[in-house]
Formats: C-alpha cells, sequence, structure tokens
C-alpha cells in the first residue's frame, strides 16, 4: 500500500474535481421528478468515496466503492424517466470517483483530468453541432485516415535500417507519410478557415519549420487536388524556404556563431529572395477565395503522401548508396549526402567540427551551402514527382533563385 505524505491534499482536490464536475451537470440537471438523478453534491460525495477508500483499504476498498458507484449509477438510469438515453451523467459519476481516488495518489493529474472532462462536458453543443453540421464526410474520412496512420501502423513498423546499404528505416520513412499528411491536413484546415490568398501561404511558412521539402511536396497534392489553388499552394511551398532559413540560422546559433556569423550574408539573401517570390506569387493570388466545401479539396491523401515517401525513400537509397561507393572521407560529399535528406543535418554535423577546432569557421560555409543544394535539389524532384507540372515549373524558379542568392551571398562574403 502506497504511503500518503500529503492525504489532506488529495483530499481537497478530490473535493474539488466532485464540485467540478458536479456542477457542470447541475446546470443540466432539471428540475422535478424527471430531474437528473446526479447533481453537484452526489458528485462531490462520489468524489471523496473514491479517496477515502483508496486512503484507508487500498485498491480493494477502491474497487468496492467504484464498483458500489457504478451500480448505483445503472440503478439510477435504468429507473430514469427521461427521455435522453445518454450515459453521460452516469459515466461522469464514476470517473468522478476513480478521479477522487486517483487524487489521493497523483493530485495533479487528477485536478487536469477534471478540467478536461470538465471542458468536454460543457462543449457538448458544440461538439454535437460540429460534428452533425460542420465536419463533412470527408473531412471524418480523412481523421480517420490520420489516427490509422499515427496510432495504429506507425507504433508496429520496425524501428531499423534494412535494405541494400542499409539506407531505410521503415518507420522513419512512416513518419515522412505522416509528416506529409499533418501538413497537407494544417493546409486545409488553413484555407477553410483563411481563405486560399492567405491561409495557404501562412500554412507553408508554419510547416516549414518542421519539414520543407514535405511542405513541397503536400502543397503539390494541394494544388494537383484543386487547380484554382495552384497559386497558394506554390506561396506556401516557396515561403516554407524561409522558415527553413530562419531555423538553419537558430541551429547554426545554437551549435557555433562563429559559422552564423560568417554565413550571415548567404543567409540573409537567401531569406530575402524566398520571401521576395513567395511574397510575389501571392499578390498574384485572386482575392476571392474558394465558396464551398467541395473547392477546398480532400484534407488529405494517403496515396499521395505514399507516394512521395517512396520518392524520399528512393533519395535515401541513393545517398547511401553514394556514401559507399564513394566513402564519407570528404566532408563535402558527407554534406551534400547529409544535404539530399535534411539542411540542418548538413549544417549541425558542419558546425560541430568547427565547434571542436577541426576546421575554420570560413572553411564551413561552403559544405552547408553544398548540403543547401542537394536538397533544393530533393524538393524540385519531390515537387516533379507529384505529377503536377504546373505546379512544379512554378515552384523551380523560386528554388533556383534562393538557392542562387544563397551562392551569390557566398561569394560576395569572400
Amino acid at each position: 500500500m502506497p504511503s500518503f505524505e500529503y492525504p489532506l491534499t488529495g483530499y481537497v482536490v478530490a473535493l474539488g474535481v466532485g464540485l467540478l464536475l458536479g456542477v457542470e451537470r447541475e446546470r443540466r440537471k432539471g428540475e422535478g421528478p424527471s430531474r437528473a438523478p446526479a447533481g453537484i453534491r452526489t458528485f462531490a460525495i462520489a468524489a471523496l468515496l473514491g479517496a477515502i477508500a483508496i486512503h484507508t483499504g487500498g485498491e480493494t476498498a477502491f474497487s468496492v466503492a467504484i464498483a458500489g458507484v457504478t451500480g448505483l449509477a445503472a440503478l439510477a438510469y435504468y429507473r430514469s424517466p427521461s427521455d435522453d438515453p445518454g450515459l453521460t451523467s452516469e459515466i461522469a459519476l464514476v470517473l468522478s470517483a476513480a478521479l477522487g481516488g486517483l487524487a489521493m495518489r497523483e493530485p495533479g493529474l487528477a485536478a487536469g483530468l477534471a478540467v478536461t472532462v470538465a471542458i468536454l462536458l460543457a462543449a457538448r453543443a458544440r461538439m454535437h453541432r460540429f460534428v452533425r453540421e460542420v465536419l463533412t464526410q470527408s473531412e471524418l474520412r480523412a481523421i480517420l485516415i490520420f489516427a490509422a496512420a499515427t496510432l495504429v501502423v506507425w507504433p508496429v513498423i520496425p524501428d531499423r535500417y534494412v535494405g541494400p546499404f542499409s539506407a531505410i528505416n521503415p518507420r522513419a520513412l512512416w513518419q515522412v507519410v505522416i509528416l506529409i499528411l499533418a501538413i497537407s491536413a494544417a493546409g486545409y484546415i488553413a484555407v477553410r478557415s483563411l481563405g486560399a490568398r492567405f491561409g495557404l501561404p501562412l500554412a507553408g511558412f508554419a510547416s516549414g519549420f518542421i519539414s520543407s521539402a514535405a511542405t513541397v511536396a503536400s502543397m503539390a497534392t494541394r494544388a494537383g487536388e484543386d487547380p484554382s489553388l495552384l497559386r497558394p499552394a506554390v506561396a506556401g511551398a516557396v515561403l516554407s524556404t524561409v522558415a527553413t532559413v530562419v531555423q538553419l540560422a537558430l541551429v547554426l546559433a545554437a551549435t557555433s556563431p562563429a559559422v552564423l556569423s560568417a554565413l550571415a550574408l548567404p543567409l540573409l539573401y537567401a531569406g530575402v529572395a524566398a520571401l521576395a517570390y513567395g511574397a510575389l506569387v501571392a499578390f498574384r493570388i485572386s482575392p476571392s477565395a474558394p465558396a464551398s466545401a467541395s473547392s477546398y479539396g480532400d484534407a488529405l491523401s494517403l496515396r499521395a503522401a505514399l507516394v512521395l515517401a517512396a520518392t524520399f525513400g528512393s533519395i535515401l537509397f541513393a545517398a547511401a548508396a553514394m556514401r559507399a561507393w564513394f566513402g564519407d572521407n570528404g566532408l563535402l560529399i558527407a554534406a551534400a549526402i547529409a544535404g539530399f535528406a535534411d539542411t540542418h543535418a548538413a549544417a549541425v554535423s558542419t558546425a560541430s567540427l568547427v565547434a571542436s577546432g577541426k576546421i575554420t569557421a570560413q572553411a564551413a560555409c561552403l559544405p552547408i551551402l553544398i548540403g543547401l543544394t542537394t536538397n533544393t535539389l530533393t524538393k524540385s524532384v519531390l515537387a516533379f514527382s507529384s505529377g503536377n507540372r504546373p505546379f512544379a515549373w512554378r515552384i523551380l524558379p523560386g528554388l533556383l533563385v534562393v538557392l542562387a542568392a544563397a551562392w551569390f551571398g557566398f561569394y560576395r562574403s569572400q
């Protein structure tokens, strides 16, 4: 049996849990013979019952108390004359007793769960309206697909490198699928909330902090589903590069400020170029936003995410083959290979050499820019592999302008 150093705290939290849930249920209890069987006092007493049971009798007494509350709740539901067949109040009463017991061991957790439950109970009308009137069938399907991908498939996928050159980690590759689905969903929500003119560009910029390459891929899919979203998707994809530059600067500042100082001009030029091109595309977007839900496209496309993840895996395989054939003795080759997957990986590994005194900050600029170049190649391949040629040909100039600006800044700084 666990020790209770501060039982008074547990009892106070248990009482607060019962009162909080009871207050919400009391407002829906009603009056007269048809009123609900449990209100503020019943919930408070049930929570205290759970606390007393586990404090004085341990798990056995607590189990008996929960069983008793469950039986009384079932009896009250059976005898209730109400036309509402819901079990919310009865289940909340049992949960109140359970949280009362939990408060004696984990008062903070019990309080947090009680607040969460109270919010769910109070949001009944809004949640019902959202599910019945706002959420569409395609959006529900998207939620189920995303839930299955993250909660069912991802945990059972092996987390080890397999195949030739040990290039592919199945779980890491599935994370790319989840990431693309999440970015696609974020773009969909942004379009519904803010309209196409501002929603997709802002979603692209925010998603760039997670993965600019995945953002390019998901924006290509979005533009392919609805041609009217072509310009907003291009703007979002290019603006994701701004986030990449900002994040790269932050990573270098944390790893080696000397490298950040040496790369300040290339990063500044690249960021300004990406922002200018993205803004140019965004300003050319028609002010009119999609008027109906059908024009938003699908919230996400699992098939497109799988195709793009396969393309990403092919790039990783090619990079691993290059490493096996040429070795990683050369810093430039290693940075180029790392850049195929992530610009920041090449930057961190190179900046770490500067921090350890193995190379100078000026010598680290070239490998990092080479990693940026190969990462741009990855984005270009992902854009064209989506099958959406209009999107690919519009984003390619933006990617090349950003890359050219970075190299121009590098040569200006020499």
